[in-house]
């Protein structure tokens, strides 16, 4: 026993022997025939000594209890008073009986000793039920407080103060490995009971042999490995019980106490027991909570960038908005181009990695108190609190400067740009819900500015509002025959010959009046009737053009394609089965397709071209040059016919760089053996110069604009002249164009 222990504990012994010794004094002052062994008064006076003795005793413990824990509580020391008084009145009468029994015969130790074995064989029966009973009680109060526990977030507190106190012990240790999601876990629960710490107790080699040998390691001052001994006095522990947790066969971690309570006593086998009992319900209370965890995260973030998700985002946004300030709380999306390219030409493990790293740029680059989420396949959404709304247009461009960046997949550095919509509290709404469609709806805005920056403003909404309720009337529009096709001239620049017509679908509608082709065919293409729009057109156009070569005018006709037409498979079956319903050579059919559609990806289409190059169809590229590709694509591509883009003709007779980009197209084209349409065409200049430049074919509104049936021919009858060639031949020529 250590010296000070000792010195208190001969201190206590003495006063407690010295308040029993001032008891039997004050009792000295009675009559003489009274202080007999067989007198009740007596054996009064010694009750009340021995009782004496034990609460001073209990006295001290007290006081040194709360020196070192605070006091334990008015309730609790009343009642360990009153068990202790009991204890002592059953201890201090069993002694007057044993001593009368003597005093009347020296025999009677023969039957003392007897009934001392069956009450001590009773007592430790009784104390090992009475301890079996406890140990099913605390295991029962330990479960409903983990229980509890687990709901209220403070699980390990629970788990390792009940522990401790359970097995009187002064540390108890909870350690769990750490992994990816989570770090590892170290929480003492100390006697002073200040709190839980992460210093370790328990020495390392303790831990690694319970995990190694996936069972419970006993150490104390006589059992153990005399090196596991050696180890814990080396940290100034006398006894430890290590008990590792499993999860089905995998260890995930260990519950340990260390030092029992008491310098004279150490662990016994039943408490290894209960620890180990205690240690399974443990193992599942934190494997239950891990999954809780586990299942939380994955609620609220993405699994592929671990960043929030749209629930989450949704929630941060409900709880910003609240908040009244005055700047505006701003909601960037960020649309990622080009991802389906990436995971066709590269496979989806790709794609991932991209997305990746555009998640991790934008995490790195965004300022520290705005919130990064993945909210859709392809978006990523910042919301900040900014001063102005051009604050955050201004960081909406940096971001995306940053995105620019080339991204490093493999041994390829990809260029990825992005398109960003901006929606702002309070000017564009309060729900949280309500800012991300806007900002959506600002991102497919985004797609159509030299920018890609877009702030969202009401006439985006009021257009896709609208297109949703044009969904239903196309539909019965298309079943009506609602759909009118125009045609606009196309016309020979070197001899002003009429050459043939382009096919244009127009939608006038009862109640909104003239719909944009731009606005219906994105519906069409959205609700799965682009089919049924291109087979309408197909049909109108190919109808007319064998009326017109029945009338002896045969003219070409173009109908413009969606690239969602080209990767379907049936669609050249279908074109041929239309050329062959209405008699129209293949070469008369001219199928026009942007240059988005051709080169973005153009392994996806390849097949559907060649079938269609097969069946003697002319292919052309619509609106070149406004796209990212570069002419060399042209020599991959089975196409006939390249359409320069109306932006450059119109600007070509005011803007040398425009009339440059015009001249290269043109040069290039006739150099892959391709005849060159010009749009746009709209003053005598830039005929001239399409004309001396060579181009094959002019279209825009110096001939005409796009007209319905009946109109074009009263335009045919007005605007050309037949002439004679050679014998028995005519053509027909536009007359002098004013």
């Amino acid at each position: 026993m250590a010296p000070v222990k000792a010195i208190y504990n001969v201190a206590v012994r003495a006063a407690s022997t010295a308040v029993a010794a001032l008891v039997l004094e004050g009792f000295m002052t009675l009559p003489v025939g009274i202080v007999r062994m067989d007198h009740p008064l007596l054996w009064v006076q010694m009750i009340v000594a021995a009782e004496s003795n034990m609460l001073v005793n209990l006295i001290a413990i007290a006081a040194i209890m709360t020196a070192v824990q605070g006091w334990m509580g008015n309730g609790k020391f009343l009642q360990s008073v009153w068990q202790s008084s009991a204890v002592c009145l059953v201890n201090s009468i069993l002694g007057l009986v044993a001593l009368l029994a003597l005093r009347t015969s020296s025999w009677a130790v023969v039957c003392l000793g007897v009934l001392a074995l069956l009450v001590g064989g009773g007592y430790r029966g009784y104390r090992r039920s009475l301890q079996q009973h406890r140990s099913l009680t605390e295991l029962y109060d330990f479960t409903q407080a983990a229980a509890q526990a687990r709901e209220a977030g403070n699980l390990a507190d629970v788990l390792l103060v009940r522990a401790r106190k359970l097995l009187s012990a002064e540390y108890a240790t909870l350690w769990l490995p750490g992994s990816r999601r989570h770090p590892e876990v170290m929480l003492t629960a100390r006697i002073e009971d200040k709190g839980l710490s992460d210093r370790p107790v328990t020495p390392n080699l303790l831990r690694s042999k319970a995990i190694a040998g996936d069972q419970t390691v006993v150490v104390g001052p006589r059992v153990g490995d005399p090196a596991l001994r050696a180890q814990l006095a080396e940290h100034g522990k006398k006894d430890a019980i290590v008990v590792p947790l499993r999860s089905g066969t995998a260890v995930i971690g260990t519950l340990e106490v260390v030092n029992r309570v008491g310098e004279m006593s150490s662990f016994e086998s039943h408490q290894v027991r209960l620890l180990e009992t205690l240690a399974a319900h443990v193992a599942v209370a934190v494997e239950n909570s891990r999954l809780v965890d586990r299942l939380r995260f994955d609620a609220y973030h993405d699994s592929l960038t671990g960043l929030p998700n749209r629930r989450r985002m949704t929630a941060m946004l409900e709880e910003a908005v609240k908040v009244s300030a005055p700047d505006v709380v701003a909601v960037l999306l960020f649309d990622v181009d080009g991802m389906r390219d990436v995971n066709e030409s590269m496979g989806h493990q790709a794609g991932d990695k991209l997305l990746a790293e555009v998640s991790q740029r934008l995490r790195d680059l965004a300022p520290p108190a705005a919130l990064v989420a993945r909210v859709g396949g392809d978006k990523f959404a910042v919301t900040l609190r900014a001063e102005s709304a051009a604050e955050a247009v201004e960081l909406a461009g940096k971001l995306r400067a940053a995105l620019q960046e080339p991204m490093r997949l493999g041994t390829l550095n990809l260029d990825v740009d992005t398109a960003v919509g901006l929606a702002l509290h309070p000017e564009h709404g309060s729900e949280p819900e309500v800012l991300l469609r806007r900002a959506d709806l600002a991102v497919h805005a985004a797609k159509q500015t030299n920018s890609h920056i877009q702030q969202f403003h009401l006439a985006l909404e009021s257009g896709s509002t609208r297109r949703i309720g044009l969904a239903g009337d196309l539909r019965r529009a298309l079943d009506a025959g609602e759909l009118e096709v125009y045609f606009q001239p196309k016309v020979a620049l070197s001899d002003r010959r009429l050459v043939g017509v382009e096919c244009l679908s127009r939608w006038e509608h009862p109640v909104h009046g003239s719909v944009s082709p731009q606005d219906f065919i994105a519906v069409a293409e959205h609700t799965g009737q682009l089919g049924r729009l291109t087979e309408v057109v197909l049909r109108e156009g190919l109808r007319r053009c064998r009326e017109w070569a029945d009338e002896g005018r045969p003219l070409s006709v173009a109908v413009n394609l969606s690239p969602r037409t080209l990767v379907d498979p049936d669609f050249p079956s279908q074109v041929g089965e239309l050329l062959a319903e209405y008699g129209v050579p293949a070469e008369r059919l001219t199928l026009e397709i942007t240059e988005d559609g051709m080169v973005a990806g153009p392994d996806r289409p390849m097949p559907t071209l060649h079938r269609l190059h097969d069946l003697g169809v002319r292919l052309s590229v619509d609106d070149f040059g406004t796209g990212y590709s570069s002419l060399s694509y042209l020599r991959r591509l089975p196409v006939h016919e390249v359409k320069v883009d109306r932006m450059f003709v119109q600007g070509m007779a005011t803007d040398p760089g425009d009339l440059a980009i015009v001249r290269a197209v043109v040069d290039l084209s006739r150099h892959f053996g391709l005849s060159v349409v010009a749009e746009g065409v709209e003053s005598e200049l830039t005929l001239a110069l399409l004309e001396e430049m060579g181009c094959d074919i002019g279209q825009g509104f110096f001939f005409s604009r796009a007209l319905p049936y009946e109109r074009l021919e009263t335009w045919f009858a007005a605007q050309t002249v037949t002439e004679e060639v050679g014998v028995g031949g005519s053509v027909r020529r536009l007359r002098a164009v004013p």
